[in-house]
């Protein structure tokens, strides 16, 4: 699997329940994409964010924890990488 975008939201949305900013989510983000990687394993992001942003971003270092590391800016050099990961 293959996730596109910056991730960049509120960390509520992602470690706690109830964290979303348009409803009440009974269960945080971060579950629902473990259940995602138990089904996709060798899935990974690609972040059109510029990795030099990363880092000053909680929900991005957030993620990135979640996808071990697998994390890759959305360009050719991001996209080359990511796919050899995926393999």
């Amino acid at each position: 699997m293959i996730f596109v975008g910056d991730a960049t939201m509120s960390p509520y949305e992602i470690a706690y329940p109830g964290g979303s900013v348009e409803h009440w989510n009974e269960e945080p983000g971060a579950v629902w994409i473990k259940r995602l990687l138990k089904t996709y394993p060798k899935s990974i992001w690609l972040n059109p964010e510029p990795k030099a942003r990363w880092d000053y971003t909680p929900s991005v270092k957030l993620v990135r924890e979640l996808m071990d590391d697998r994390m890759y800016p959305l360009t050719i050099a991001g996209l080359d990488e990511g796919i050899k990961a995926l393999h």
